[in-house]
């Protein structure tokens, strides 16, 4: 039986939780991000979960971690010593990564980006640009040699909508749906027209600059989050939508340093 690795990739929003055997992504669950939450609670929602995929907790040999709410990371260490009797692998600064980061200041980069490109590049190789479709909009440009030469940082689209909520005395509340129309007939299709229609060209946009500053050369472009499909329905510019890139960077990453990870 292949071992089986934990992948869990910490957003602000959501989570992004995946069982690997081997490099098969066997199972594959998004959670509410709380930093309320105690790592007991987190485990009776994660064991069930696991449960119900016929696992049982010691099987689970290898963890792995990236996070950009810090203050959950100690919660899901005891998590992983305590209920998977594993030290979990903490993807941040000074890791093997297999990627050159040509950033001023490498450390500033979130490790989720970083393990976007790991994947990226691994699996479809460069240059490529990776549009990640979360609690924020990020584009992350690798060169045709794998290098991370940097990105651009927008708001995420879910923001975007609540801040047209809270900052308005008018606007309603509106779900993230296509319109019929970009012309909006009444309130609610006019917002979800902005935002839909208005995130696209937000991603035409870059993705063209981009390009250009890599001097024209034709970078693939490949879409993750939450809102990686809604979107890249209404452009040609996204040429592949993969939902799970995070989670393969963390286990080749985790794969890319076995002397330091903490496996029992």
């Amino acid at each position: 039986m292949s071992i089986m690795l934990l992948a869990i990739d910490i957003g602000n929003t959501t989570m992004h939780v995946g069982v690997f055997k081997g490099q098969e992504l066997c199972a594959i669950w998004r959670l509410a991000t709380d930093v309320h939450k105690m790592a007991d609670e987190y485990a009776v929602l994660l064991l069930g979960l696991l449960s119900q995929q016929g696992l049982k907790p010691s099987d689970i040999k290898h963890a792995v971690i990236c996070s950009v709410t810090p203050p959950l990371m100690p919660t899901f260490r005891e998590l992983c010593q305590h209920y998977f009797n594993v030290s979990p692998f903490l993807v941040e600064a000074g890791v093997k990564t297999g990627v050159n980061i040509l950033m001023d200041n490498p450390r500033e980069v979130g490790a989720d980006r970083i393990a976007n490109a790991v994947a990226g590049y691994h699996l479809y190789g460069g240059p490529l640009i990776i549009v990640d479709l979360g609690t924020a909009t990020t584009f992350d440009v690798v060169s045709e040699k794998g290098d991370y030469l940097g990105g651009a940082i927008a708001p995420g689209i879910k923001i975007a909508t609540e801040a047209l909520f809270q900052r308005t005395a008018k606007l309603p509340r509106v779900d993230l749906v296509r319109p019929k129309h970009v012309i909006g007939r009444d309130t609610v299709s006019a917002m979800q027209s902005g935002i839909i229609f208005g995130y696209v060209g937000l991603i035409e946009g870059l993705v063209s600059r981009i390009r250009q500053e890599l001097g024209g050369k034709k970078a693939r472009v490949i879409a993750t989050g939450g809102y990686a499909e809604l979107l890249a329905r209404e452009t040609k510019v996204i040429e592949i939508v993969d939902p799970h890139l995070t989670l393969v960077g963390l286990r080749i990453i985790h794969e890319l340093n076995p002397i330091h990870r903490g496996d029992r």
